[in-house]
């Protein structure tokens, strides 16, 4: 472990973390918290997967469909417009809605093959951005002198780690460079969790085993032909089931690779103090 002791913890003089949890559990809200106290630089694995490796993707889509109006069409082709993203840490919308849902496109839905497409140029680009980890370390520290580091990942970091192979190597990366601590919730909170998405289903990226049994099963239960699945119907049915997908993988990484943390005690933090006593309750004496 990064940080064999609580001790070790509280003396070092860099204090480096990776939070990993199911979005709506505080990562972001954190992080964002200690890097407004100039302190610590925030590696949001998110924000990069948007600027960095799927900028491209995102901004050709958005061209693709502005391409269809002949106004637009015109003023693309001589240049004269430029169709970009604007994503920052308070908004990856672009993102997700790249990323999509699959279902009826007359409803907003992609055929699966292209959702799949997306979900897999999805995993190559956050597997990207995680194992970017150690350079932004550096960065930080020698390019802006933070002293601190925290690296905010996104929901999906389960997905494609195992955390019961001791070489995996994103896993090994990340816990070789910084400490790994896994935001706890309750079943309480992952009842909040799903009402909140049942208000606003938002795209998700699966597991690929995960999504092709889970859109199977829909299809059974359902009766629905592929290109009749509604987007929205389909992925808050499937919400529920890849919360218990994730739960055990989270588990197995925080106790293979790092500490845990619960969720009511990380909503406590009010400042870097907070923090670091939040995470020192973690580590061996």
């Amino acid at each position: 472990m990064y940080y064999p002791t609580a001790n070790d913890w509280r003396t070092a003089p860099h204090k480096r973390v990776v939070l990993f949890a199911m979005s709506g559990l505080g990562k972001t809200h954190v992080s964002s918290m200690l890097r407004q106290t100039g302190r610590w630089f925030h590696y949001s694995i998110d924000y990069r997967i948007g600027t960095r490796y799927m900028g491209e993707y995102i901004a050709d889509n958005a061209k693709r469909e502005a391409m269809k109006v002949p106004f637009l069409r015109e003023l693309l082709m001589s240049d004269s417009i430029h169709i970009g993203t604007n994503l920052s840490f308070d908004n990856l919308t672009p993102v997700s809605a790249y990323l999509g849902k699959p279902g009826d496109t007359a409803k907003g839905g992609l055929p699966i093959e292209t959702y799949r497409l997306r979900q897999d140029q999805f995993r190559r680009a956050e597997e990207q951005a995680l194992l970017d980890t150690r350079y932004f370390i550096d960065r930080s520290e020698e390019l802006y002198g933070y002293p601190h580091f925290v690296c905010d990942t996104g929901g999906s970091i389960c997905e494609w780690v195992d955390p019961d192979n001791p070489k995996d190597r994103i896993l090994s990366e990340l816990s070789r460079n910084a400490l790994m601590v896994w935001i706890r919730g309750t079943e309480a909170h992952t009842e909040e969790l799903i009402r909140r998405f049942d208000r606003a289903p938002k795209p998700m990226a699966y597991q690929p085993e995960f999504l092709a049994s889970a859109w199977r099963a829909y299809l059974d239960e359902t009766g629905l032909s592929e290109a009749a699945v509604d987007p929205d119907a389909f992925i808050r049915w499937t919400y529920a089931r890849a919360l218990a997908h994730r739960q055990p993988r989270y588990e197995a990484m925080a106790k293979n690779w790092g500490v845990t943390v619960e969720a009511a005690d990380m909503a406590t933090v009010r400042d870097e103090t907070d923090f670091a006593q939040v995470i020192a309750a973690a580590l061996p004496v």
